[in-house]
């Protein structure tokens, strides 16, 4: 007699509880944090309310974190508000996309050999590290470059991590002050599209951003998803995007999501490289600003979008904040996607360039 199929073992059940239980707790944690900071009428609050709240969760020994499925959910469903932000007009606006993002690839290269001359004069890191911690983005990619050059990853996370997590909570606060965001209220977002409208949407975004990941395209979850949104919107196919409820939770969800990245570094770790964090974290403003001003006089884009566009952080967290902060969208993604690939191409040549040991460059 066959034997009858054994069911999962128990550790696997108690596993799969523990991972809910986690995902619950982080999602709450970050709806109350967003919640609160939307209630307090602060700039991009539901965003980085849900971001410190997580954040502060999770280095409070809270095991916060989020599975890769809800993350592609969540990526997506930003791709598909930033898409739907789009309109025929705002497409014949990318006149001065050449000039600014050819600046961009200037700023980036700036910012990395400046932030890494810094590390290593000021904190002594090895060369190797310091320039894969002074790479502004591609944060995934720099730690796998950390990984087989056997630089210091942990210290390499606390500086990447730390200037997207104070970017997303400072830059709506500085760009309200300076009246070049809108302070408070509610965030741009297109009107609610009709139910097959919508279905139609969430297809045409699922299907791009399955494509661009089977191509292996960078933040293909995303990108794909404000391609197809993009696409459909931009030709005047489709009007509207989600309901408010569901862009509300995408705001918190990709909040929650920058949160969680505390849960990988230890209380420890944090504090012996706070200061190698914060002063590179200097050092990458005042280069980038100085490239935010020569773009705002040689083109015609708004300051705001500007430093949106220029700041040193994670692409999601600065796209998300260019919806909650009435902020172009297609500007901040062309910059940001560009800003991604220079890293990802550029990056393993400069490591190999500039990176090698100074013994190896005396034999």
């Amino acid at each position: 007699m066959p034997p009858s199929p054994s069911r999962p073992p128990r550790a696997f059940h108690h596993e799969t509880l523990r991972d809910l239980l986690h995902l619950c707790e982080t999602l709450l944690i970050g709806t109350a944090g967003g919640l609160l900071f939307r209630w307090m009428e602060l700039p991009g609050g539901l965003i980085s309310g849900a971001m410190i709240a997580v954040g502060a969760a999770a280095i409070g020994g809270r095991p916060m974190g989020l599975p890769p499925l809800v993350s592609h959910i969540i990526l997506m469903t930003l791709g598909l508000s930033l898409g739907s932000m789009v309109s025929p007009q705002m497409l014949t606006n990318m006149t001065a996309y050449p000039v600014s993002i050819a600046l961009l690839a200037l700023s980036t290269f700036a910012v990395t050999f400046a932030c890494s001359v810094y590390l290593q004069r000021i904190h002594r890191w090895d060369r190797v590290s310091a320039l894969l911690a002074a790479s502004p983005g591609a944060l995934s990619q720099i730690v796998m470059l950390a990984n087989e050059r056997k630089a210091d990853v942990a210290g390499i996370a606390v500086v990447q991590t730390m200037r997207v997590i104070i970017l997303t909570a400072a830059l709506p606060l500085i760009l309200a002050a300076a009246g070049l965001a809108q302070h408070g209220g509610a965030a741009a977002m297109a009107s609610p599209a009709t139910p097959l409208a919508l279905l139609v949407l969430v297809a045409a975004c699922v299907a791009t951003a399955v494509a661009l990941r089977l191509l292996r395209f960078p933040a293909s979850w995303m990108f794909g998803a404000m391609l197809g949104s993009s696409a459909l919107h931009g030709a005047g196919l489709i009007e509207g995007g989600l309901p408010p409820w569901a862009y509300a939770t995408a705001l918190i969800g990709i909040g929650s999501l920058i949160g969680t990245r505390f849960a990988r570094i230890s209380t420890r770790t944090l504090l012996s490289h706070m200061a190698a964090a914060l002063g590179s974290f200097a050092v990458a403003i005042a280069v980038s600003a100085t490239f935010v001003v020569l773009v705002a006089i040689l083109t015609d884009a708004r300051f705001g979008d500007i430093v949106v566009a220029f700041a040193p952080g994670a692409m999601d967290a600065m796209l998300a904040l260019a919806l909650t902060l009435h902020i172009d969208p297609i500007f901040v993604g062309a910059h940001h996607l560009s800003r991604f690939m220079f890293v990802s191409v550029a990056t393993p040549g400069i490591i190999h360039l500039f990176g090698r040991p100074q013994v190896d460059a005396d034999d």
